[in-house]
């Protein structure tokens, strides 16, 4: 049960991910490659403010503007200097490397006794008092955790859904759609470009400064990959809810997540090799983007035809 408990907990958390990727991939229809960086950027910054004695909220909020600012940089690269969009991702990442280093000031930056948001909801209840559910116990301190994560990714979805029914949030989606209708409307096509990116970014920061609170301690690898990860959990997320309606996607990326999450705990828990981790991953992104396209042309394979008149 405590593993069911962190795994929903973990995704949760990468849900800010995916959230920032749906961002990015579906309403602007820009394949960001920046995110493995901006979530290292925003772990980082989180870890060195925490370490420094910043208040948790405070010092969370700041590795969000840290990982929009990325965004800007990435947007900037491809609307001003007109470089391709997944080259300007690739630019920006490779260059966040180095500036991870230096924020953290070392490869890996532990957070032993720094009060951070997940201390602040453990604080909540006794550290030996645990919930049974049936036969399984479980301590209150990982439920105020789960509850608070939660409680963050709720407000964070509402806020994105109310922000695209906005006349700026039409006017974005509009530029994923048809940026030449748009862009004929009088919308600059370029700064609207590039602030998705900023608040995509900036979402894909939140989520790696709560990882690092939530693990202890923020690492230079910690984002290696994590871009298919968010693209596997809005794809995941687009195949349970059926529609591309923005509210129902915002569900679906943070379900996606969740069951992705679960999967990968329930295949840890079988005896997977943690090192086949990433293959196993980019395999299973590989067979949703597959097999709906093969399950469509079996279906046409197998319905009988129309009679001839």
């Amino acid at each position: 049960m405590m593993q069911l408990i962190s795994g929903l907990t973990m995704g949760l958390i990468l849900s800010l991910l995916a959230l920032g990727v749906l961002i990015s991939f579906r309403i602007i229809a820009f394949r960001d490659l920046t995110v493995d960086g901006s979530l290292t950027l925003g772990g980082a910054v989180a870890a060195a403010l925490l370490v420094a004695g910043w208040d948790p909220w405070l010092a969370t909020g700041v590795a969000m503007l840290a990982g929009g600012a990325a965004g800007v940089v990435t947007g900037l690269l491809a609307t001003r200097c007109r470089i391709n969009g997944m080259l300007s991702g690739i630019l920006t990442m490779t260059a966040l490397y180095s500036v991870n280093l230096r924020v953290m000031g070392k490869s890996n930056l532990p957070l032993v006794r720094q009060k951070t948001l997940v201390t602040i909801a453990q604080s909540w209840a006794a550290a030996d008092a645990r919930y049974s559910f049936g036969r399984w116990e479980v301590p209150v301190q990982d439920v105020c955790v789960l509850l608070l994560i939660g409680l963050i990714i709720a407000v964070v979805a509402v806020g994105i859904y109310v922000f695209l029914r906005t006349n700026f949030g039409l006017a974005m989606r509009a530029t994923g759609d048809n940026d030449q209708m748009i862009r004929a409307l009088g919308v600059e096509v370029g700064w609207m470009i590039t602030l998705a990116l900023a608040l995509a970014n900036a979402l894909v920061a939140l989520s790696g400064a709560m990882l690092v609170q939530y693990q202890g301690y923020a690492d230079i690898q910690m984002g290696l990959g994590m871009v298919v990860w968010g693209f596997a959990s809005v794809i995941i997320g687009e195949s349970l809810v059926g529609t591309r309606q923005p509210g129902f996607l915002l569900a679906g990326a943070v379900m996606g997540s969740v069951l992705f999450r679960l999967l990968v705990a329930i295949a840890l828990r079988w005896g997977l090799n943690p090192n086949d981790l990433k293959l196993v991953t980019a395999l299973f992104v590989l067979a949703a983007l597959v097999m709906p396209d093969l399950l469509m042309a079996l279906k046409k394979r197998l319905l009988p035809r129309p009679a001839q008149p």
